[in-house]
């Protein structure tokens, strides 16, 4: 339930990231990886802020100034992705910007879904030797 959840939540950053993009790298033509950038760091916040309301329990591993840091890094390595896919589609295989974006983000749906699930969100285990 929580993947179909996390499916909605990341459909609706997704919106949020592509929107930015569409309006400045596409309408006012600023730098397509600047603006990508920055886009996917709002989009960041929104699904963390939706993730933490919607899909999975905040606080249950890290004190929340960790839990976010901890967001932000693994989105971090999401945006290399991201960038990396966007540069190869727009700039090898000239897909146009839109159509690059819409790639380059959905292919790390399941990236973000699993780190966070497995490692941010995942409640500690109990040490029977901790008392």
């Amino acid at each position: 339930m929580k993947m179909v959840k996390y499916f909605f939540v990341g459909g609706l950053s997704s919106i949020v990231d592509l929107c930015i993009f569409t309006c400045f790298a596409v309408f006012f033509d600023f730098n397509y990886m600047l603006v990508s950038t920055f886009s996917f760091a709002i989009a960041t916040s929104v699904n963390y802020l939706l993730s933490i309301n919607y899909v999975f329990e905040s606080g249950v591993r890290f004190a929340k100034k960790n839990e976010i840091f901890a967001v932000f890094f693994v989105s971090g390595t999401g945006l290399l992705i991201n960038q990396a896919i966007l540069y190869y589609a727009f700039e090898i295989l000239l897909m146009g910007k839109i159509i690059s974006k819409v790639l380059a983000s959905g292919s790390i749906f399941f990236w973000n879904y699993f780190i966070r699930k497995l490692f941010i969100f995942q409640k500690k285990k109990h040490n029977p030797f901790d008392s």
